[in-house]
């Protein structure tokens, strides 16, 4: 089973940084203003001193650190923005003599999330299209479709730490702990009419209930922190291959999670486990009514209403869920994985595009 997890985590809301004020004559001035106008004069001695330097990221990082030096800002997590691309470089380290090339994969990576995130593209074709049209001027050293893309197959795992930095550094504060909702969705690379070819290691065929088809691909799961009337934060993301049952990859990876009530559909309850759950952890599974095998025409007359009320119940909470697989195939198109020719390229499709969609938290 292929794994992105963000980990099971109960992260309390920041802590509040104060505004520091001074006062002067009738008004008050921000501290950060006068340190910030201080360090601005630092920069433009620093740019003054490298005139004749060339312009490379590092000096941009180290010219936002001064600007910023002191600063209230200088202890929130995005401070630091340059230490996570940094630490996503050890998930597609290099071991051979071209290990500092000069189109860094820190650009491909951006070139891929701008252009998709911003311009809307959805192919590495018509990225490496858009980039070479109208990017040229930022990154020079662009070179060929075939090698962006040999290159861009390489960051997979690069594309998993950022959503996981993106997933638990944005997190809102108000996300409901105590409460998850689950689903799932494929990730088709082709229809089940057809023989599935690429990806074999981590892909077969499935049957997606809510299109009413048998597929090749991946499935994503999707375990959510709940929001009141948003979209729900996604607490952990699993792919699996396509045939893997929903309420398998619920009893492996969520039941024993304790103090949480879970909306799901009707797959995910089991009776038993959810009694174990109840005991044993604290937790609960809520899910519409299953029919019953063998109950009579007069108790189902009976108690109708009341079931039809409680699934309607639990089918409004967990609709957000829904909601947001409509939001990655709107933001990413992530589903349609029909292009995809390698299993790394299928692994950037799912993880890219993931991250293409969750930059929209750090925005």
């Amino acid at each position: 089973m292929n794994t992105l997890r963000n980990g099971i985590f109960r992260k309390e809301p920041p802590g509040t940084i104060a505004l520091r004020v001074i006062g002067i004559a009738d008004e008050s001035v921000n501290v950060d203003d006068i340190i910030e106008a201080t360090n601005h004069f630092r920069c433009v001695d620093l740019i003054i001193e490298k005139a004749k330097s060339k312009l490379t990221e590092s000096f941009i990082k180290e010219l936002h650190y001064i600007l910023k030096s002191s600063t209230s800002d200088s202890r929130r997590d995005w401070f630091n923005v340059g230490d996570k691309f940094e630490e996503l470089q050890f998930y597609c380290e290099r071991f051979s003599n071209n290990n500092e090339p000069e189109f860094t994969d820190q650009e491909i990576m951006t070139i891929y999330l701008y252009t998709m995130h911003h311009e809307g593209h959805r192919t590495t074709k018509h990225i490496h299209r858009f980039a070479s049209e109208y990017l040229m001027s930022w990154f020079p050293k662009l070179g060929s479709y075939q090698a962006f893309n040999n290159r861009l197959n390489r960051l997979g795992g690069a594309f998993t730490r950022l959503i996981e930095i993106l997933l638990a550094d944005f997190q809102p504060d108000d996300c409901l702990f105590d409460q998850s909702l689950l689903d799932s969705m494929p990730i088709i690379t082709c229809s089940g009419k057809r023989s599935g070819k690429v990806a074999r290691e981590i892909t077969d065929k499935g049957y997606c209930s809510t299109k009413g088809m048998y597929y090749y691909g991946l499935k994503l799961h999707l375990l959510g922190f709940r929001r009141i009337g948003k979209l729900p934060h996604p607490e952990q993301i699993l792919f699996t291959p396509a045939s893997v049952n929903d309420l398998t990859v619920f009893k492996e990876a969520w039941s024993a999670i304790e103090d949480r009530t879970f909306f799901g559909d009707k797959i995910y309850f089991v009776n038993e486990l959810n009694q174990y759950m109840l005991k044993h952890l604290n937790s609960e599974t809520l899910a519409p009514v299953k029919a019953v095998k063998g109950m009579t025409d007069v108790i189902k007359q009976r108690i109708k209403a009341a079931d039809d009320f409680f699934s309607t119940a639990v089918s409004k909470v967990r609709q957000p869920v829904e909601a947001i697989f409509n939001w990655l195939i709107e933001k990413a198109d992530i589903q349609k994985a029909s292009k995809v020719r390698s299993t790394k390229g299928l692994m950037v499709h799912a993880f890219g595009r993931l991250a293409a969609a969750f930059i929209t938290l750090a925005i």
